[in-house]
């Protein structure tokens, strides 16, 4: 991570021209490019300015895939899953330990915080190199107009993640050729504003329809609503919702070809690969691509994120046995008993929280195709059967039978090895791999489902509860949930309704974290915890340094958390860490390297970390023109 920002923010450029020395002629004094691929005459025209936010769309890739991917520190650092790699130090668990500025913030092994600042800034260069050239470009209004929207959205997108789990942070704005080492910290709130009027822009002009995986005028809106949200703007949040809703109706009936195959229902069909490669899916409102069978493309690998360990050793027939094997036995018949094949194999970095596993699942869910009493939908390791071909070999009677927990089992081996999960939501194939971990799909990033959610929490701001049920109720009723009433609704319902649709997402913290500040925002009173008022002047604790503060009051996120992760607010021990969040932890630290290589400027470190005691007050962006001087 040296000299992390200067090499974010500086333009990535293609081959440069080089001198070519022919004959004995003056000719040879004229420079002969090898490559007409510079940035002078590339982002001359749509083509090469649209080929420039490809860019863009690749990293968004990133976040969802790959083992460990960054999706799931955004888990991690919430209600619903807790890193369950228990066979090392590194995974983020002791958060006061994990979560430190000079700590490993980058790796898969650690956390993926750094991910999330290093591409949340590569993401705004490379759609400031658009916008930054736009100008020069041959354009009809129509191409000016698209793809500088499109630029904004990208540019709001990092920008809308960044704030909300790094709070204050830089702004920059234009196209950086040389290396930069003078950058403040800028106001969130401005930064915020300052996204909605570029977006509100970009809503105006990005088209409705388009390839999959581009920036569509419904993934736009959709972002819009949620900046809208954290500005406390309601109402116009509303109003985008509904049009976005209009347009783009839930899918309600089975729809692929997965309808004819057993154990299988309409939640296995949304997320299914063949669902999100449908046309005719309305509900995929902005999507990430790779495609099934093609050899390079990117793997998911969810199945390995989310899948118990069911391959550790650790799992045992009750007579001592090693139960489970990746490969069955060659006359294995049933193919059930593939576990590769049938459930993915796992390592375990996500153990569901039994707040997601049970806690949302109430008797209003009793039908809910989403929920563990769906035990199609939802999986446990005790659901498998012990298949290693050596029991069938020795005719084990515990060959076929059903997985049971070993009395002797370890507290690291149980964490990581035994819980449920939601299968229909993990279940990606990989046919062109020998171990199924998760294969190449499109993935969801923006559904209409999680629009009426969201019009769900700003009826809810607004004290119109019965709007709120209403639109809890059309999410609810797809799913076979019984529908809520006005009595029903506070902030815990509308986060438990998210948690049962939107799990491998959203960004988890990062809507905590934006409802934590709306409540310390607006001061309203916190139903959920007695009425408990947050503020905006203590959100991240009382300060200083290492403070690893624990009490409640302070952050809608901390104590929600704490409430429902059963890991975290029970202190569960395993031999290499103990769970633990504190107060600040609602922010992320800034990674150190970037402060220190900000030579001549000042970025500012997030309250309770080392190196606060150097911030200086954010500058406001704003509205309009650069804040580059």
């Amino acid at each position: 991570m040296k000299n992390l920002l200067n090499s974010i923010l500086c333009t990535s450029c293609f081959l440069g021209t080089l001198f070519i020395l022919q004959g004995c002629s003056d000719s040879w004094l004229e420079p002969k490019p090898l490559s007409f691929y510079t940035p002078e005459n590339t982002y001359v025209n749509a083509e090469g300015l649209r080929g420039a936010l490809l860019a863009c769309e690749r990293n968004m890739r990133g976040e969802f895939f790959g083992d460990a991917a960054p999706i799931c520190t955004e888990i991690i650092q919430s209600d619903l899953a807790v890193e369950a790699v228990t066979d090392k130090a590194g995974p983020q668990m002791d958060m006061d330990v994990s979560l430190l500025p000079d700590a490993q913030l980058n790796h898969q092994n650690n956390t993926r915080v750094g991910w999330y600042w290093k591409e949340g800034f590569n993401g705004i260069k490379y759609a400031n190199t658009v916008i930054s050239r736009i100008d020069q470009a041959d354009l009809s209004e129509q191409e000016y107009n698209e793809i500088l929207g499109t630029a904004y959205f990208h540019r709001a997108y990092r920008y809308f993640k960044l704030t909300h789990q790094f709070g204050n942070v830089p702004f920059i704005d234009v196209e950086f050729t040389t290396p930069k080492y003078d950058f403040f910290t800028h106001d969130r709130w401005s930064i915020l504003e300052r996204m909605k009027k570029e977006l509100e822009f970009a809503y105006q002009w990005i088209p409705e329809v388009v390839d999959r995986g581009r920036t569509s005028k419904a993934a736009c809106g959709v972002l819009l609503m949620k900046v809208c949200m954290a500005l406390t703007d309601f109402d116009r949040a509303i109003e985008i919702g509904k049009e976005i809703t209009a347009k783009h109706p839930l899918m309600t009936v089975r729809f692929t070809t997965n309808q004819t195959k057993p154990n299988t229902n309409l939640m296995f069909d949304l997320h299914s690969v063949e669902a999100k490669l449908d046309p005719a899916n309305t509900e995929g409102l902005l999507y990430v691509v790779a495609y099934p069978e093609v050899e390079g493309s990117a793997a998911m690998q969810i199945m390995r994120n989310i899948v118990p360990f069911w391959n550790s050793g650790s799992i045992k027939t009750p007579d001592g046995k090693t139960g489970t094997a990746e490969t069955p036995h060659p006359d294995e018949k049933d193919p059930e008993m593939d576990l590769n094949r049938t459930y993915g194999r796992g390592v375990g970095h996500l153990h569901s929280t039994w707040y997601f596993s049970h806690q949302i699942w109430g008797n209003k869910e009793k039908n809910d195709l989403r929920g563990i009493y769906n035990r199609d939908s939802w999986k446990h390791t005790g659901d498998l059967r012990y298949n290693n071909p050596a029991l069938k070999n020795e005719e084990n009677e515990w060959y076929g039978k059903n997985i049971v927990k070993n009395p002797a089992m370890s507290v690291e081996d149980t964490i990581r090895c035994w819980y449920y999960w939601p299968h229909y939501k993990s279940f990606v194939p990989s046919p062109l791999d020998a171990r199924w971990e998760g294969g190449q799909s499109p993935w969801y990033v923006y559904r209409s489902a999680e629009v009426w959610l969201m019009l769900a929490e700003c009826y809810y701001w607004k004290d119109d509860f019965a709007q709120a049920a209403s639109a809890l109720n059309v999410v609810r009723q797809r799913a076979g949930a019984d529908p809520l009433t006005s009595v029903d609704i506070n902030i815990g319902e509308i986060l438990n309704e998210r948690a049962r649709e939107l799990y491998y997402e959203e960004n988890r913290h990062v809507e905590l974290v934006r409802i934590s500040y709306t409540y310390a925002k607006t001061g309203r009173p916190c139903e959920v915890f007695g009425g408990r008022v947050y503020r905006l002047d203590n959100l991240s604790g009382p300060g200083g340094t290492n403070s690893n503060i624990k009490e409640e009051g302070y952050n809608f996120w901390f104590d929600w958390v704490n409430e429902k992760n059963n890991f975290y607010n029970k202190g569960v021990k395993h031999k290499f860490a103990e769970y633990k969040i504190s107060v600040h932890h609602i922010l992320w630290p800034v990674p150190a390297n970037v402060i220190n290589t900000n030579t001549m400027g000042v970025i500012n470190q997030n309250v309770g970390y080392p190196g606060t005691e150097n911030n200086k007050e954010p500058l406001k962006v704003p509205l309009d023109g650069s804040v580059i001087k």
